[in-house]
């Protein structure tokens, strides 16, 4: 994880900053006196205060106050960014085109700017399901497709573990990344790397990814790859619980 940290710097200083963490689509953390509008469905004006400011590198943007649970102004993901100075004041703007929106935060004085580039492709994991999506699959392997072995679970490579390596009916080799919610670009990202991992193997190697559902965008990354989407719905009675029985919940 690569961090980059600056206290109190000044317009040009921070513009360059959040140029180069944009640039490398990090998550960024401000925390600034700032002034915000909001355009879009509606519009809102919030005054001069301190504030915390989140972009994070799927293109979300949140604005914090120090109170309250909720952000409040936020775009959710996808959303495009411009920083500017207009008058020695810097100007950050996110916007997207469908329906149109904008916020637009005018930053009067940062004291803390920080970015960090992370690895972090998980998802939540909702009562081991994607666990007990590797054991459904070891029994039954016809669900990713005929003639599929199984060969290893949590495989150990260079970028991290690979949830099931096996091979398929012509022998070629197959990896395969689970995930037990809706897949999106960070879970084909990560397929990748594991996928790069095997750039030396003298054979046919395939990636797939399995999961109930995939976004558009993360489908057009996997077919531009040349990696397989596999539809998989995890199992709806987990291992653990098929052995309670009804003495256990009188305890």
């Amino acid at each position: 994880m690569k961090i980059k940290v600056k206290q109190n710097p000044e317009s040009m200083e921070l513009i360059n900053f959040l140029n180069e963490a944009l640039s490398k689509r990090a998550f960024i953390i401000l925390i600034s006196c700032c002034r915000i509008k909001y355009r879009g469905r509606a519009t809102s004006k919030l005054g001069l205060g301190d504030r915390t400011i989140v972009i994070k590198s799927d293109g979300s943007f949140l604005i914090h106050q120090d109170h309250n649970l909720d952000p409040v102004n936020w775009q959710p993901p996808n959303c495009k960014f411009q920083a500017i100075i207009e008058e020695n004041k810097v100007f950050i703007r996110g916007f997207r085109r469908n329906p149109y929106e904008s916020l637009e935060v005018e930053i009067n004085k940062t004291y803390l700017a920080s970015y960090h580039v992370g690895n972090d492709n998980k998802t939540l994991e909702l009562a081991g399901y994607e666990e007990d999506m590797r054991e459904m699959v070891f029994k039954d392997p016809f669900l990713i497709e005929k003639g599929f072995r199984p060969t290893s679970r949590e495989y150990a490579v260079t970028n991290g573990f690979i949830d099931i390596l096996g091979k398929d009916k012509n022998g070629d080799l197959v990896i395969i990344e689970l995930k037990s919610r809706r897949a999106g670009i960070n879970a084909v990202k990560q397929l990748k790397k594991y996928f790069d991992d095997f750039e030396d193997h003298k054979k046919f190697v395939r990636g797939i990814l399995a999961a109930p559902s995939i976004t558009e965008d993360a489908m057009e990354l996997l077919e531009k790859y040349k990696m397989e989407f596999k539809e998989l719905e995890p199992p709806k009675e987990l291992n653990h619980e098929k052995n309670l029985t009804l003495d256990f919940f009188k305890k």
